[in-house]
């Protein structure tokens, strides 16, 4: 059983700390191992040249990646970050920021998934990412 959109931005609503609600990420779609959310484009997140700031997106794929394993458990349990990888491809201007997350393993004590993120609007992924959790609860 997967989580319905509005589930899972009431995850992101009880658990997720005020910095990151502040990005005013919401959930797009969810499904039985993938989600997908939308960072809104914002000036505020915006580095010197006018591209979204790397951080914002990395903080993203963080938290699209909790939304998606939280989707492929059917619930959301406690977890934390292991380890992030992101590489960078292309500047994303003026434009939503969508962040898939397609989780590749799900194991008992570790999830596995890749994210790509892509500006709204365009095919060529912006950035790249990779991650691991460990599943606490």
């Amino acid at each position: 059983m997967t989580l319905t959109a509005a589930e899972a931005d009431k995850i992101l609503a009880d658990n997720f700390a005020p910095w990151v609600l502040a990005l005013g990420l919401t959930v797009a779609e969810t499904g039985e191992r993938h989600a997908v959310l939308r960072l809104p484009w914002s000036d505020q997140l915006a580095r010197d040249g006018g591209g979204l700031s790397g951080q914002a997106m990395m903080a993203a794929a963080d938290t699209a990646t909790v939304i998606a394993i939280s989707a492929a458990r059917g619930a959301y349990g406690p977890m934390t970050t292991v380890q992030q990888s992101t590489s960078f491809q292309r500047p994303v201007v003026g434009a939503d920021l969508l962040v898939r997350v397609d989780v590749t393993k799900l194991g008992k004590r570790m999830a596995f998934a890749d994210i790509t993120m892509t500006a709204e609007g365009t095919e060529e992924p912006a950035a790249r990412a990779s991650t691991v959790y460990a599943l606490l609860g």
